[in-house]
């Protein structure tokens, strides 16, 4: 049975600084609980490629954007624009990038 409890992400448990990015995680009752942001210019395939490999992103996101634009474009060819306020799932197989002039900044639950 879960227990009523909480955190923040204003004090996160792990915290990853990507080139261009960052990302801020806390654990509560089993879910994780992700605070991503995205600089203008950053991009999947340019910034995070080179270091997890691949031809594109291979996870599957569940997201929910605070500001800024989020692009993703799939391997085959279809595309999204996610704005603040939209939530969007994004499955396996795509390159993601800041599609602004601003920072993006998301919560995502990883699958």
């Amino acid at each position: 049975m879960a227990n009523l409890s909480k955190k923040s992400l204003n004090q996160p448990e792990e915290t990853q600084t990507p080139e261009k990015a960052k990302v801020e995680s806390v654990t509560i009752d089993g879910f994780k609980i992700q605070r991503i942001t995205a600089e203008p210019g950053w991009q999947w395939s340019k910034h995070l490629k080179p270091v997890v490999g691949g031809e594109s992103c291979q996870k599957h996101h569940l997201i929910y954007v605070l500001s800024g634009k989020l692009y993703a474009k799939m391997n085959d060819g279809k595309e999204e624009e996610f704005g603040p306020g939209e939530v969007g799932v994004i499955p396996p197989g795509h390159d993601g990038w800041n599609a602004g002039k601003e920072p993006v900044v998301w919560f995502e639950i990883p699958h």
